[in-house]
């Protein structure tokens, strides 16, 4: 037993989410060879929705993701799709990690987990480390090889990889439209603008003509895992919660609401949390015109885009606050999201009128 207590020593988990590393090791002994002691665990912190955690072995590492605890909106924290989607990707797209074993018997630790590789490596969170600064012109490649990341992405055999059944395809602008202008309502609250006329907008303004391929929906540089060596190079995309059958310019338009230029405003610098903002990174507009040239696209206006990616944002942003201000969630970092709702919708309004 001092072995299990000496182990538990080397949890490092935020409170109440503790994993039950005996539970864990246990059933993976009998699924992945060669595990022979109980591992360290360490939980990344980051996520604000599926938990993870690295396991560290003697001989190698792990990383385990697992829904959160609690009541779960229906369809969301779906850890087999997340599994099955990497697991199916994997052969056609080589940025996803290996996917090793997936728990549907929920009396190991009480809900669904799989277990997959460690992709070692840079996460770019708000600022890069300091040991992985970029020159100008690394910092261009790193634009250009994130975009051929997505241009790739959208370019999948949805078919040939056996992820055609993945969602319906057919009709999303239309779903995407409805579903974030009924959560926005739903989570609305007495602080923020009842964003009636975006909502409107996107409504009559929807684009004649969408393409399905397949998507993430959650495209941003906290989502890479960047070479250790040469930073400007990818090695993996992450977090694949929200990946559908989708259109390509509405995942770009997602990605964009948060691409926070070096020159914009006080309220967006406040919001960054990427590293956007280096010299040498691409503007919006440049991101766009770079997608574009890399998929033989073209459009006139990229405003509907635009709008939907940054009402999408305020839409989880206000959810967000929507269960700190009903005090289901005491973290003070929420305290206010709300005036970052007015500016958004503000933003929305500023793209509307845009020509």
């Amino acid at each position: 037993m001092a072995h299990n207590s000496a182990t538990h020593n080397q949890q490092k988990t935020q409170p109440g989410e503790e994993l039950d590393v005996n539970a864990v090791h246990a059933w993976l002994s009998n699924h992945i060879e060669g595990l022979n002691e109980l591992p360290s665990v360490k939980q990344f912190s980051g996520g604000a929705s599926n938990w993870t955690y690295c396991l560290t072995y003697s001989n190698r590492e792990l990383i385990l993701r697992r829904a959160p605890a609690g009541k779960k909106a229906k369809g969301a924290h779906n850890m087999a799709r997340e599994f099955e989607i990497q697991q199916a990707l994997k052969p056609v797209y080589h940025y996803v990690p290996a996917m090793y074993a997936l728990c549907q018997d929920e009396s190991v630790i009480g809900t669904d987990f799989y277990v997959m590789e460690k992709l070692n490596g840079i996460i770019p969170r708000k600022n890069m480390p300091k040991n992985a600064s970029l020159s100008s012109e690394e910092v261009k490649n790193l634009c250009n090889n994130m975009i051929d990341a997505l241009v790739e992405l959208h370019s999948v055999d949805v078919e040939a990889s056996g992820l055609s059944g993945l969602a319906k395809g057919e009709g999303y602008v239309t779903r995407q439209v409805e579903g974030w202008s009924k959560r926005y309502r739903d989570a609305k609250t007495w602080n923020v603008p009842s964003g009636k006329k975006v909502i409107n907008w996107l409504e009559n303004n929807k684009p004649s003509k969408e393409t399905i391929c397949l998507t993430h929906n959650d495209f941003r540089f906290d989502n890479l895992v960047l070479n250790s060596e040469h930073p400007s190079d990818i090695v993996g995309v992450l977090d694949w919660e929200l990946a559908t059958l989708g259109d390509p310019l509405m995942d770009l338009g997602n990605a964009l609401a948060y691409w926070v230029e070096a020159d914009d405003d006080f309220m967006a610098k406040a919001m960054r949390r990427q590293p956007t903002h280096l010299e040498g990174m691409f503007s919006r507009k440049e991101v766009i015109r770079a997608y574009l040239e890399k998929t033989g696209g073209s459009y006139s206006d990229f405003r509907f885009y635009e709008v939907f990616g940054l009402f999408r944002l305020a839409g989880i942003a206000q959810q967000i606050y929507y269960r700190y201000h009903h005090k289901q969630s005491r973290n003070p970092a929420f305290k206010n999201f709300w005036v970052f709702i007015h500016y958004l919708l503000w933003r929305c309004n500023q793209a509307i009128k845009a020509k």
